[in-house]
């Protein structure tokens, strides 16, 4: 089964195969958005307590993904982006006052997504394995869309990108609201499937095929390669 065809959602039961992407390298952008620290940073499991424990467990496979897939593949498309003279830009969860008095009402409501994440403190830092290089862009965003929350939509239009390719963590949350945001400005949006992850695999399936064929195409990193010819 191939892109064309895979996450595919009721609403595009039977549909027709949606057409190539237009990948033109001039035109077209990588995103990479919020793979930092504070997300693969793990305590001791042994000094947990059992219900600790329980979820420390829970996360496990998506500890897993990240460190044998999703960082390793991201790793190999920056590569190949940087080579062929494409743009790759970052995108990272962090707040400009050490209280984060300024953070969007979603990043301040009790629960797992209330994260105090100062610009400057090493938690919001990208994982060091996807630093940016050179003079590549990263902005800092105080909301789950990175093109809401930052002056990404200047930035992309200024620099004539038409096509961004989002890669990241969390699918279900930061992807899939920047990938919306992304949609309804009218860029066109190609996922890479296994070079993000959510809490958990169904989470991360179930959110691509709610955004597939109507917010983007998505696709594996070698589907997207070979369209682009990138080696």
């Amino acid at each position: 089964m191939s892109w064309k065809t895979s996450f595919r959602s009721i609403y595009y039961d039977g549909a027709p195969e949606p057409a190539d992407p237009d990948l033109d390298p001039k035109t077209t952008a990588l995103l990479v958005i919020d793979v930092q620290n504070t997300y693969l940073e793990r305590p001791n499991r042994a000094s947990l307590s059992p219900d600790e424990q329980r979820r420390y467990d829970a996360w496990t496979p998506f500890h897993d993904r990240m460190r044998e897939i999703v960082i390793p593949r991201t790793m190999d498309l920056l590569s190949c982006f940087r080579r062929s003279g494409i743009e790759c830009l970052f995108a990272r969860i962090a707040c400009h006052t050490k209280d984060g008095r300024e953070r969007s009402l979603s990043q301040k409501l009790p629960g797992w997504n209330n994260l105090l994440l100062p610009k400057d403190e090493q938690p919001s830092q990208l994982v060091k394995e996807l630093q940016p290089q050179g003079d590549e862009i990263v902005v800092i965003k105080t909301t789950d869309s990175a093109l809401t929350g930052t002056n990404l939509r200047l930035i992309l239009n200024n620099l004539g990108i038409k096509t961004v390719v989002c890669v990241g963590i969390f699918t279900d949350q930061c992807v899939a609201s920047t990938v919306r945001s992304l949609a309804d400005e009218s860029y066109a949006v190609v996922v890479v499937e296994d070079c993000c992850a959510a809490g958990s695999d169904e989470l991360h399936r179930k959110e691509l095929e709610i955004m597939n064929m109507i917010y983007c195409h998505v696709m594996s990193s070698a589907e997207l390669k070979a369209l682009m010819t990138l080696a």
